[in-house]
């Protein structure tokens, strides 16, 4: 992980060209500092909002072709290791070809979830043009919101770091678990 006075000293000098990359590999961070140089004239607001979005759907498009390389790949012997039996394999495909679209969003928007979820489309083999729908679609405004935090708040960036940080994602998803659990029993109920 690059350090964030760092990042900030990469992107006011080089701008643009080491953004993207920069997004890929760093995350959400970078988009907020994007943000917060952009508030300071820096960068271009109206450039950084594409960068990263873009950032953000090839990032995830790489974690797809991971799951659908590696895991998919696996031969029998390993996939039982994992616990990835061909019947597993089956329901995750007919998961994803179910609800594919929902499970990125949810994952993408959880941040917590988002590996897993990426590289089990890629293992499931959902069709990438619609993951690359789905998660486009999620990115945008998870993009603008990263950006427009930065924007705002983009000087505490260290503190925003620590919120970003992989025990509250996980907090966060915890909640979210627990919201569309309550949500998916209410609907189911009133169907019955």
């Amino acid at each position: 992980m690059i350090e964030h006075t760092e990042l900030v000293s990469m992107m006011s000098t080089y701008g643009l060209w080491v953004l993207t990359p920069l997004a890929v590999l760093e995350g959400p961070i970078v988009t907020v500092i994007a943000g917060y140089l952009a508030s300071l004239s820096i960068l271009s607001l109206w450039q950084v909002i594409p960068c990263v979005i873009v950032a953000d759907v090839l990032g995830d498009g790489l974690m797809y072709f991971v799951g659908r390389m590696a895991l998919g790949g696996l031969g029998p012997k390993w996939r039982e290791r994992l616990g990835l039996s061909r019947r597993r394999m089956f329901g995750l495909m007919r998961g994803f070809r179910r609800n594919g679209a929902r499970i990125l969003v949810a994952a993408k928007l959880t941040h917590a979830a988002g590996f897993a979820a990426l590289t089990a489309a890629g293992a499931a083999r959902m069709p990438f043009a619609d993951f690359i729908i789905a998660n486009t679609l999620a990115a945008i405004p998870k993009s603008l919101f990263f950006v427009a935090l930065g924007y705002l708040f983009g000087s505490a960036h260290e503190a925003i770091a620590g919120w970003l940080s992989g025990e509250a994602m996980l907090l966060l998803a915890a909640g979210l678990v627990v919201v569309a659990v309550v949500y998916f029993r209410r609907k189911g109920g009133a169907k019955r």
